[in-house]
């Protein structure tokens, strides 16, 4: 991690040129990345652990294969829609819904990666513990707080004010004192197994393979190239409006590390790499339960999508959209490639499987329909950025070709998991989900939430039963909504429902006293379009949030 040090010693000269036009600042950039990006260790084997040579005559235990998949919209399966209106088929991924349980209203933890991935991993809101904001290097956020598209009507701001109290970028972790599902499961007799993203904490001690998980390969930070952006094989598609593109295409090396070894280069796209490796590690423990966190960086920026995935796809005329596609179509076959090994080992029936995102799609890419029907982005609370495909496949336990009604969020995954293996809630702290078996299966009735929170600074939000409410502190400004007669959120009742605007306030204030103080703070406070994705004309009196991270 030292070259983001380095690195951000240059961007903070390059912050200060705010004449410079954004081509300039993104020469510069490129040639400060490209003399500190790290070595790049040539492809090595990876050799999984082997499990036992024969396989045990009864299970009492599933395994788990946990697939998290990063910034999918709502409509990117085309069991919602589809990309490009049904063009990009992905027939695995919504297998686990149709085989297995759909909720239909499934929630992110947060409206940014690293927060929901906390609420995953401990099955509390991450504000409990002060995780809530997204780590990224100071260099990045006052890249992202002080740049502005052309033409805009709200300005980012940076708060320079407060970098003395920023730590490096690798320390800001989970707390060591929180328990991760790989950890209890571990407690259980499971192998544990991580690959692709993490971003919970990249130095020793917060790392996957010191948080749980027997054997991790994967990367740190919070994205990375899919394939060198030369590669003969390569596609891609640069956002020339978006400052969060700008800094990940010279910044992101092409990289991964086996349980803290030196950085290597992956074989071939990353996501096909990272199945391949879960593939051989599924056949390695087909004799003893494992746990698998299969955490591609798909379908989060950079895009880059394989010449063959985007020659697939010409039906799809928009150059972008075809890249993203591409992307989602690759991300898919490579779920049936998953499935199709526990299918092959004689596993299937034996594993739980749990799929979602970690947010909704992102407006900064520059697509419309990706969170169609829902209003909002990621980094939103709307529904675009935290209503996501929420499904969970176990064959025998759980009603196959199911849909659950009932709100549901990341933090109940931890829960549902640790409730499958056999392993007892820790009693020493508060967990905020709960086993969603139980309520599938119709042996417990009602509600599994009444209330479910999400937070990032002075934006918070509240769903209390089938009222949802947002309050942006910044603007003062508050909404309300309906979410039985309105679930895509056209019709703001706060004007007309005064008492509940308070009552619901009061929520979050209580919520509020429970939380910790954030281990960092913000660094930016910047606009996200409610109605329109990045890259087009902002015009006065348009919807729009205040984010903080």
């Amino acid at each position: 991690m030292k070259f983001l040090k380095v690195l951000g010693i240059g961007l903070l000269i390059l912050a200060g040129l705010g004449a410079l036009a954004w081509v300039n600042r993104a020469t510069v950039l490129s040639l400060i990345a490209q003399s500190r990006l790290p070595h790049i260790a040539p492809n090595r084997e990876v050799t999984w652990e082997q499990g036992p040579a024969d396989r045990p005559p009864t299970r009492s235990r599933p395994n788990v294969i946990f697939i998290l998949v990063d910034d999918m919209g709502f409509n990117d399966l085309t069991l919602n829609g589809g990309v490009a209106a049904g063009a990009v088929p992905t027939p695995n991924m919504d297998s686990l819904g149709r085989d297995g349980v759909v909720f239909d209203n499934g929630y992110a933890g947060n409206a940014t990666c690293a927060p929901s991935r906390a609420s995953l991993m401990t099955g509390r809101y991450a504000t409990r513990v002060g995780f809530e904001f997204t780590p990224a290097p100071v260099a990045f956020e006052r890249m992202v707080g002080t740049s502005a598209e052309p033409g805009v009507t709200v300005r980012p701001k940076f708060f320079k004010e407060r970098v003395k109290d920023v730590p490096p970028m690798e320390s800001m972790a989970v707390p060591a004192s929180e328990i991760t599902i790989a950890k209890l499961l571990q407690g259980q007799g499971y192998h544990t197994l991580h690959f692709g993203k993490w971003h919970l904490g990249a130095n020793p001690g917060s790392r996957p393979e010191d948080r749980g998980f027997d054997e991790s390969l994967g990367f740190m930070s919070g994205a990375s190239l899919f394939l060198p952006v030369r590669d003969k094989t390569v596609v891609n598609s640069k956002q020339p409006w978006d400052p969060i593109d700008k800094f990940l295409w010279p910044n992101l090396p092409y990289m991964v590390q086996y349980n803290g070894s030196e950085m290597f280069a992956p074989k071939g796209y990353m996501t096909d790499y990272l199945t391949d490796q879960a593939v051989s590690a599924i056949r390695a423990n087909r004799n003893r339960p494992f746990f698998m966190y299969f955490a591609p960086n798909a379908i989060h920026t950079p895009l880059q999508a394989t010449r063959e995935d985007y020659d697939a796809l010409p039906q799809i005329k928009d150059h972008r959209l075809r890249v993203y596609g591409a992307m989602v179509r690759n991300l898919d076959r490579n779920v049936g490639r998953i499935l199709a090994t526990l299918r092959e080992e004689g596993l299937e029936k034996d594993t739980l499987i749990v799929f979602t995102s970690d947010n909704g799609g992102a407006g900064y890419i520059g697509l419309d329909d990706i969170n169609k029907p829902y209003r909002g982005w990621k980094s939103t609370f709307f529904e675009g950025g935290i209503h996501t495909p929420f499904f969970m496949k176990w064959p025998g336990e759980l009603p196959a070709g199911t849909r659950y009604p009932n709100p549901v969020g990341h933090v109940d995954i931890f829960s549902t998991i640790a409730a499958a293996a056999g392993a007892a809630l820790p009693k020493d702290r508060i967990i905020d989900g709960v086993d969603l078996a139980p309520y599938v299966n119709g042996k417990i009735k009602g509600r599994p939430h009444q209330t479910l929170f999400w937070r990032s600074g002075q934006y918070k939000a509240v769903r209390d039963g089938d009222w949802k409410l947002q309050s942006n502190e910044a603007r003062s400004k508050v909404w309300l909504h309906n979410l039985a007669t309105d679930p895509t959120e056209k019709v703001d009742l706060a004007a007309k429902e005064p008492e509940r605007v308070k009552a619901m306030l009061a929520l979050l204030a209580r919520q509020d006293t429970q939380s910790a103080k954030p281990l960092w703070p913000s660094l930016l406070q910047g606009p996200v379009f409610i109605d329109h994705p990045s890259g087009r004309p902002q015009k006065a009196g348009e919807e729009y949030i205040l984010w903080d991270n």
